[in-house]
């Protein structure tokens, strides 16, 4: 068994700017870049560079960009079942400030087509020991997935972003939910229920899912599973260059840890453990510009802990 990402591949072109523009304001760049992007890219990417065997699920267009992402994911390692669709591969137009913060706008173009999946998709699916997703896909498809992961018995991991409204049948099917905060309240409030504090939310979240992480940026990410107290995993402090893709790492780099733990033949995952090596992935990334460009590898994650711990 090995890591199944399900999500979408985008061509991210990346603006520098001192500050993100607001409503109705035009500023100039420092510099423009293209990179390879995407939040299933990136995870999957993250993840086999963590260490583990991972599939990838895609849809990209048959033009320059979906080859060049294509080509990038197989360099990588990563297992590609991609769909060459004639809709254009998804884009996403990315301004990033001095301070590292972004502003995203996505374009979903072949990203959109991702639906009723395939009996080779289908297949893929159901030999995955772990089924990442996100929500740049259509949600149908997410929620087909994740029935046929669950049936098969994987674990799924569901990254609930860009935060959207969820059926019940797919969150029954979910073992972990990984949210940042703002999509931990939407999440919630969807659902009838209110919250105002991350801790709080993650409890109320662990009445939909069994398991739940919240992720703080610089704060760092709350850890709540069913029958145990909510544990803070503490961020790393590094100065930050562009944050753009640092939640995707730390998806790609947690379940590559979980699938480590798995193998190790640990019959209880352990979260915090993992979560942590997320969390150093994370925060090497954010030092670095650009999605994949910026995901670290295996033993940068681990010499990085290494110092961290020294």
């Amino acid at each position: 068994m090995s890591i199944v990402v399900l999500g979408s591949a985008n061509l991210d072109l990346v603006y520098r700017v001192q500050n993100i523009p607001g409503p109705g304001e035009t500023v100039l760049a420092a510099s423009r870049a293209s990179h390879p992007g995407g939040k299933g890219n990136n995870q999957a990417t993250a993840a086999v560079r963590a260490g583990a065997a991972a599939s990838f699920i895609v849809s990209v267009g048959q033009d320059e960009a979906g080859a060049m992402l294509l080509d990038g994911l197989e360099s990588d390692g990563v297992r590609v079942s991609a769909r060459r669709v004639t809709e254009p591969t998804g884009t996403a137009l990315i301004t990033v400030a001095d301070s590292g913060e972004n502003s995203i706008v996505v374009d979903s173009g072949a990203n959109s087509l991702l639906a009723e999946l395939t009996e080779t998709e289908l297949g893929i699916i159901e030999e995955a020991g772990i089924l990442l997703m996100q929500l740049e896909v259509p949600v149908e498809t997410v929620g087909r997935a994740a029935a046929v992961a669950h049936a098969a018995g994987a674990l799924v991991v569901l990254n609930a972003a860009p935060i959207r409204e969820l059926e019940a049948e797919l969150l029954a099917a979910v073992d972990l939910l990984i949210v940042n905060e703002h999509e931990a309240f939407r999440l919630l409030a969807d659902t009838g229920l209110q919250a105002t504090e991350a801790t709080v939310a993650a409890e109320l979240l662990l009445e939909l899912v069994p398991a739940v992480i919240i992720t703080l940026g610089a704060a760092g990410a709350l850890v709540a599973e069913r029958g145990k107290s909510v544990r803070t995993v503490p961020a790393f402090e590094v100065t930050a260059v562009d944050t753009t893709g640092a939640g995707d790492t730390f998806c790609g780099a947690l379940v590559a840890a979980l699938e480590a733990q798995r193998e190790a033949g640990a019959n209880d995952l352990e979260l915090e453990s993992a979560a942590r090596f997320a969390s150093a992935a994370a925060a090497i990334s954010v030092q670095r510009a650009g999605a994949v460009p910026s995901i670290p590898g295996r033993q940068e994650i681990e010499d990085f802990l290494g110092h961290r711990q020294s």
